[in-house]
Parts: structure tokens; C-alpha cells; sequence
């Protein structure tokens, strides 16, 4: 039997005082607090949702974070759980009892475990909230300012007689009736705080915001430094920006295509401009032909990804992107669903030298790649040193420039991830309808597999592009 499979003592314990509740609630009472992870990581993998409730409510420990914890489906009965064992008890009361939670982090993290301590009493934990002026970090510093400066208590802000607590959430907004449910219960949590609970958002998603225009109200747009926005008009995205300081990932997709001209563009345009920490950049179905240096013009040279998927990129487009001092850092680029290679290609192939230093993930899916021009693309590639992941799915390739190419890619020890189109040779037409024959098909891949072999290239993984 494999050890790693035998519990051990201690989750044998924890998994018997979940099967008997009430005797597992009044345990809480008396229970060390370092069996509190332990206990907390059974409940949670369980799905004991009252469980979870009563264990935050005496927490022992200042901070929750469920790290790596996996969810799983329905994650909104969890989280509404834990959420529901907030307790806003007056601050005199604290010391005698009861939870010592000041921030519950919700947020999966790979590099986060369930909890962590305070090193001093002022110095928060690294996920703690920098930006708002609701943090607990912003208010206890300024409370512990007067303090030092020995203010008369007389003259200083009132102190709160509730606990502040800082709740850490990815929220996304959409039309499904179970986030609707939960955006309702996150803001009865608020008004039950009467202010004393900080709701900070990193990561927002919003599909549609017009039907949830009233519900952001609840969040600070200080703290958002990660919003991605679906199908939703340009002028309704704006309101969102005067606020929006802090953003490090953008990402706006379907917008309508008529919403990057005029005002609202150039509105747009100003506000990205203040975006002094943006790191990644995702655009897609913008209609930004002829455009594109109006964008590159105001974006900051700290940026890392950019993603302009069916943006409808001209030829002019890729010689500005190719000449701009924002290419020089990019780590990654997506520049898929554009006819890239229909015309002249030495521009993309100008701007892969650009980016040669830099580059690690490079997309060029549906850009009409052709059997031509993939023999001069591959020097410039050659020379992307940092190259780890290259997709040129969806274009019109034959098997025989595809092997060719493929057995160039093999020498080049960096790549580890490629993602090949489909050879023209395996599409079948009959009757207007086009078909993919999956014998020829696993013909391809056993040819791809031969080829990594005889490159002994195991650690270098491809794999064709969906059908």
C-alpha cells in the first residue's frame, strides 16, 4: 500500500469530528489552535459548509487564506459559508475570546498556504490590501500614527467599536441566477458590517456590465488590478476608469467593433495612458486598423504581454508595432486571427527581431500562414532565445513544409510547447461541407511523435490544433 495514502492520526481525528457535528463545533471551543489547519483543510475538502462556518468564527489566527485548496464545483455554497462566519465584534472585546480573523483570503494562490502571521503587530501579511484607503493596512497605520505623535485621544478619529476585517475575492459579474445569488449575499455582508468589512477585489470579470451597474458599488475600484471585460460597449467600459489606477491586466474582448472610433476611443485612450503599472494587455475584436500606433503611443515600455486577436491589424500596424520601444520587454504576444502573412510578411518578420530577447510565448493562429514563408521565419525565430511556446494553428500548411519546419523547431533546446495546424492534405470537401479525416490525422501525430523521438526531444511536447 502506498504510505501517501494512509491518513494520519490527525485527519482521522478531524474526519470524526465531522461526522459528528455537534460534537465537532463544541471542540472548537477548546481546541489548540494549531489543529485549526488541519481541521479547517478537512471541512473545506469536505464541503461542510457549517463546519466551516463555526471554525472561522474562532479562528485563532489573523489571516485565512485557502491557498491552493481546490473549490471544486459550486464554489458559491463554500465561499458564502466561510463569508458567513465573519464576526464584527466590538474591538474591547477582541482580546477575550472568539475570532482573531482580520483577513479572510479567498483568492486560490499557488504560492499561498491556508494561513499566515503577523510578524509584528502593524506589519500585515503580503496579501493584505496596499491601495485602498479602507484597508485595514491604511487605518491601523494611520491609528498607529497619532499614537506615536501622542495626539490627545480627544483630537484623533473616533476608533470603530467593531472589528475591521478585509475579505479578498475574485468576483465575476454575469447573467447566471448563482452569481447573481452571490453578489446579493456579498452585499448583505457589507451593509450587516456597517462598514467595518473591507471588500477588496484584485480580480473582476464583468459579462454584460450594464446589467450590474448598481451592484459594482460595492467594490473599491482602487484595490481591481486584474479586469476583464466581455462583450460590453466601449462608452459603458469608461465609467469604469477614473478610478482604475491600479490596474496590472487588462483584458477587453467583443467589445463592438464600431466602439474604437471617436470619443470614446480617444477617452479611452487618456485613461490608458495613467496606467503606470500595466503589465498585460489583452484586446480583442477591436477594429483597430490603421489605429494601433494611437494605442502604442500612450502605453507605458514596462508591458510584458500584449494579445491583439482579430484586431484587424494592417500591414502599416505591424511596421509601428515593429519600431515602438513597448516591444522590448514583451514576453508574450498574440497576434492571432489577423492576415498577418497575406501580403508582405517583412514586417512581422522585422518585428520578431525586436522582440528577439524578450519573447518566451509567441501565438500566430489564422494569420495566413503559408508553406512560402515559414522557411523566412525561421531565422528571425531562431535568434528568439527565450522562445517556450509557439502556436501557429489554423493556417493553410502541407504536411511536407510542416516536417521540414517542425524538425528546424527540434534544435531549438529553449522550445518546449508547440501547437501545429492541421495539413491541408487532411481536410476532406464533399457537398460544400468540409471534414477532417481522422485517419490521416493520426497519421500526422504518429509522424510529429517520430519526429521528437529521433530528435530526442522528450521533454518538448506538440500537439495539433483542435478540430
Amino acid at each position: 500500500m502506498d504510505q501517501r495514502s494512509v491518513p494520519t492520526l490527525l485527519e482521522i481525528a478531524a474526519k470524526s469530528l465531522m461526522n459528528n457535528e455537534p460534537r465537532g463545533i463544541h471542540a472548537l471551543q477548546v481546541l489548540p489552535k494549531h489543529l485549526f489547519i488541519q481541521l479547517f483543510t478537512t471541512a473545506f475538502l469536505g464541503r461542510y459548509k457549517k463546519m466551516l462556518k463555526e471554525i472561522v468564527k474562532v479562528w485563532p489566527f489573523q489571516c485565512l487564506h485557502i491557498g491552493t485548496l481546490n473549490i471544486g464545483e459550486s464554489p458559491y455554497d463554500i465561499l458564502e459559508a466561510l463569508m458567513d462566519g465573519l464576526q464584527f465584534l466590538p474591538t474591547q472585546n477582541s482580546s477575550s475570546g472568539g475570532s482573531k480573523l482580520r483577513i479572510l483570503d479567498l483568492t486560490q494562490s499557488s504560492d499561498r498556504g491556508i494561513t499566515c502571521y503577523y510578524r509584528a503587530r502593524y506589519q500585515f501579511c503580503s496579501r493584505s490590501c496596499v491601495y485602498s484607503q479602507h484597508s485595514i493596512l491604511e487605518i491601523e497605520e494611520s491609528q498607529n500614527r497619532v499614537r506615536c505623535l501622542e495626539m490627545d485621544a480627544s483630537e484623533s478619529e473616533p476608533v470603530s467599536p467593531r472589528k475591521r476585517i478585509e475579505l479578498l475575492v475574485d468576483i465575476s459579474f454575469s447573467c447566471t441566477m448563482r452569481k447573481k445569488q452571490f453578489i446579493s449575499f456579498l452585499k448583505a455582508k457589507a451593509e450587516q458590517s456597517a462598514g467595518s468589512l473591507h471588500i477588496c477585489c484584485r480580480k473582476l470579470q464583468i459579462d454584460i456590465m450594464c446589467v450590474h451597474a448598481r451592484s459594482l458599488q460595492i467594490l473599491d475600484a482602487a484595490c481591481i488590478s486584474h479586469l476583464e471585460v466581455n462583450r460590453v460597449h466601449l462608452r459603458n467600459v469608461i465609467n469604469l476608469f477614473p478610478q482604475l489606477i491600479h490596474l496590472k491586466i487588462l483584458k477587453l474582448t467583443s467589445l463592438p467593433l464600431q466602439s474604437c472610433e471617436g470619443r470614446n476611443f480617444n477617452i479611452f485612450l487618456n485613461w490608458l495612458g495613467k496606467l503606470e503599472i500595466l503589465q498585460e494587455l489583452t484586446l480583442s475584436s477591436f477594429s483597430l486598423t490603421d489605429q494601433l500606433h494611437k494605442l502604442l503611443r500612450v502605453l507605458q515600455p514596462r508591458l510584458t504581454t500584449l494579445s491583439l486577436s482579430l484586431c484587424h491589424l494592417s500591414k502599416s500596424d505591424i511596421i509601428v508595432l515593429s519600431q515602438s520601444f513597448q516591444v522590448t520587454c514583451l514576453k508574450q504576444l498574440n497576434l492571432s486571427n489577423n492576415k498577418i502573412f497575406r501580403d508582405d510578411y517583412e514586417p512581422f518578420l522585422s518585428l520578431l527581431e525586436s522582440v528577439s530577447s524578450t519573447l518566451q510565448h509567441l501565438e500566430i493562429n489564422n494569420c495566413k500562414l503559408t508553406d512560402s514563408v515559414l522557411p523566412a521565419l525561421l531565422p528571425p525565430l531562431s535568434r528568439c532565445s527565450q522562445l517556450r511556446v509557439l502556436s501557429f494553428a489554423f493556417n493553410a500548411i502541407s504536411m511536407p513544409a510542416l516536417i521540414n519546419f517542425m524538425q528546424h523547431l527540434t534544435t531549438w533546446m529553449n522550445l518546449q510547447y508547440v501547437i501545429y495546424p492541421i495539413p491541408v492534405h487532411c481536410y476532406e470537401r464533399s457537398n460544400f461541407h468540409v471534414s477532417v479525416n481522422r485517419q490521416k490525422l493520426a497519421e500526422v501525430q504518429a509522424q510529429m511523435k517520430h519526429i521528437l523521438q529521433v530528435a530526442k526531444r522528450e521533454d518538448m511536447c506538440c500537439s495539433i490544433s483542435r478540430v
